[in-house]
């Protein structure tokens, strides 16, 4: 898979980033100042406060912390908290579970999103009304989850076509928030006195009747819950894209941001109720259409997540963080990726929010805690890789004083939407956090206690073996998947297979070895022969963002060795041998599973029973490497972690 790095604009770059990465942060003026006031009467102090607090958000977290900052941290032009993860690993393994935890909260939001966004779109046909004055709607609910069954559904195609119709949408929808909000500013142009931070600083410190305070942070974090998805996205677009972009969106969007912001003082000590000024700043002949592009939107935001989560759970696999489930690539563009296992979920978890919550409003309070966690753990994985980067220790001290602070202080204000919703998001990453600490966890395990031989110790075995026609060959290429990373090396299991389990002889014994690389995308590969037309070890070397199609590169590698002369894949059989006929491969893959005789601490015991049982419900490994099942055996041998040791069983006369 070639992957080229993106790093100059241009107009085709600059209309796929606005497709592509602002959906989330694009969608929030939907929600964001009808979130901040709330059921309380509008009034002054917290509509300036509160546009204060937007606009210093937005260029504190997300221009300058993400798009100017964090974008630098590029791994061969990918980005995300895993790219940023496989960039420092090495250096400390600690940085694990901040990786693990960030990782976690992201898929969480990746469930919150799409109900929010699509509702609060929806929920703008409430104020519209049939003549005798009797709403147009009054329940959403059923409009949303259609929304999203058809936008799940729709995944298993994959979205290149409807893809290129995204970058002209989202431009569309900027330049209506943007107009709108223009034309409500031209009515009130001191609304820009709430630029300065004086605002800012006067409501949070102060608290009063109506206004919440240092509390209304909870709901100001809303207006950059997308900006991750800059830096998630970093390898569809570029980050040069993506800055200049930038541009234009922040300008849209504090311009809407302050159009609201005058419609709402010249209705100072109203109650909102269902309405939602982004709808109140469009012409009511215009409000229908506005409503259908809000929707739009609201679904590129929607997809946006979705094909993150893929994304970044085929990383997660490729870290060992999450099990080993199928992924399909529906299209030969480049970042298509299909996860079904997480399809499903995602589409449960996103109709059970919208059913429990039914309205946006409610939807608020479990939105916007588990993506501060993200910012927090990705602050600091930023902070390590500016130290690995020799960058003044000062300058990194500064950089974690500023936005633990900021980012502590959103975490602590989402803290108070827990027993209203936010419980919900939390325990979704909880779970999540779970499972991929615990495979982990047994991952480290499984290696650390797999036992290795030295394979020159079986050169001269493995020979006999295949000299010897008593008997019956088992195939004439017999493939091996193996762990063992060093050349010398081969797993205990393997050679209990071949010579003990059922005696497999062979013309020809292959070893393939598959290393996942924090380079994303290398393709690499070594052929060691270490007995010609006998045993051979093929070692390959692919990046976490390859898919694993052994059997193809598999098929490659021999045959380039068969061009060069390294091996003679002709059938052994000797009738076949004179017509020239390739002789059969098969594959051997070894599948563990816990045997009944181990003696393990209580909670290694608990992990790895944890881990077997998720197995069970994924796809066994053949599936996972991409190996014709026609052409495979799989094995499987008992994993004895810790043998038991004591045993009190007495021999009677």
């Amino acid at each position: 898979m070639e992957h080229k790095h993106k790093s100059k604009a241009t107009a085709a770059g600059l209309l796929v980033a606005m497709g592509i990465i602002y959906g989330d942060i694009g969608t929030s003026p939907l929600y964001v100042m009808q979130s901040i006031i709330g059921d309380n009467p509008i009034n002054s102090l917290t509509v300036l406060g509160g546009l204060s607090c937007i606009f210093w958000t937005l260029t504190l977290q997300t221009t300058l912390k993400y798009v100017i900052l964090i974008l630098r941290a590029d791994n061969k032009g990918e980005g995300g908290i895993f790219a940023l993860f496989a960039l420092v690993r090495r250096h400390a393994k600690w940085l694990t579970l901040p990786a693990i935890i960030g990782g976690a909260t992201l898929l969480a939001d990746g469930i919150i999103t799409p109900p929010i966004s699509v509702s609060s779109a929806i929920e703008g046909l409430k104020m519209l009304h049939h003549k005798d004055g009797t709403p147009f709607v009054t329940d959403t609910v059923p409009i949303v989850i259609v929304i999203l069954t058809v936008l799940f559904i729709f995944q298993i195609f994959g979205t290149k076509v409807v893809g290129k119709l995204f970058g002209p949408i989202m431009l569309l929808w900027f330049s209506m928030l943007g107009l709108t909000g223009l034309i409500w500013i031209g009515q009130d142009w001191s609304i820009f006195r709430a630029l300065s931070p004086m605002y800012a600083w006067e409501l949070l410190t102060t608290h009063q009747a109506g206004s919440a305070g240092f509390w209304t942070l909870g709901a100001v974090f809303l207006c950059t819950t997308g900006a991750e998805a800059l830096y998630s996205d970093l390898g569809h677009c570029g980050k040069e894209n993506i800055r200049i972009s930038w541009v234009f969106v922040k300008i849209a969007l504090i311009l809407q941001y302050f159009g609201q912001g005058a419609w709402l003082l010249a209705h100072e000590g109203a109650l909102l109720g269902v309405r939602k000024p982004i709808f109140e700043l469009l012409p009511r002949e215009f409000l229908f259409t506005g409503i259908m592009i809000a929707t739009a939107a609201a679904v590129i935001a929607s997809q946006a997540l979705i094909s993150g989560s893929f994304t970044l759970i085929s990383e997660a696999i490729r870290l060992n963080f999450w099990p080993r489930v199928r992924l399909v690539y529906p299209s030969d563009q480049k970042g298509q990726l299909y996860v079904p296992s997480i399809n499903i979920l995602l589409w449960m978890g996103c109709v059970g929010v919208v059913l429990w919550f039914k309205e946006s409003a409610n939807m608020e309070a479990a939105y916007g805690l588990a993506i501060t966690m993200t910012m927090l753990m990705t602050t600091s994985l930023m902070a390590y890789y500016l130290h690995i980067k020799k960058v003044d220790m000062w300058w990194i001290l500064l950089f974690l004083a500023v936005y633990v602070s900021l980012e502590g202080s959103f975490l602590v204000a989402n803290l108070q939407k827990f027993w209203h919703g936010g419980y919900v998001s939390l325990f979704i990453a909880g779970v999540i956090i779970l499972i991929m600490w615990v495979w982990f966890r047994a991952t480290r395990i499984k290696k650390k206690l797999t036992e290795y031989e030295k394979l020159s110790d079986y050169i001269e075995p493995l020979k006999e073996l295949s000299k010897d026609e008593t008997i019956p060959k088992y195939a004439t290429h017999l493939v091996f998947m193996s762990n063992a990373g060093r050349v010398t090396d081969i797993e205990s299991k393997i050679i209990y297979s071949i010579f003990q389990r059922r005696p497999k002889r062979a013309d020809i014994y292959w070893f393939v070895h598959v290393d996942t690389l924090d380079d994303p995308y290398a393709m690499e590969y070594k052929v060691t022969v270490i007995e010609p037309d006998d045993i051979i070890k093929v070692n390959f070397k692919l990046g976490f963002k390859v898919e694993q199609r052994i059997n193809l590169y598999f098929r490659k590698v021999v045959e380039e060795m068969v061009s060069r002369g390294e091996v003679d894949i002709t059938s052994r059989y000797k009738s076949l041998n004179e017509q020239n006929v390739i002789g059969d491969f098969r594959f051997v893959v070894l599948e563990k599973f816990l045997s009944f005789d181990n003696e393990l601490p209580l909670l290694d015991r608990m992990v790895m029973k944890a881990y077997f049982f998720v197995k069970q419900f994924t796809h066994s490994e053949d599936k996972y490497f991409g190996l014709d099942s026609d052409a495979v055996k799989l094995e499987k041998v008992p994993m004895i972690i810790k043998p038991i040791t004591k045993c009190n069983l007495k021999r009677i006369e």
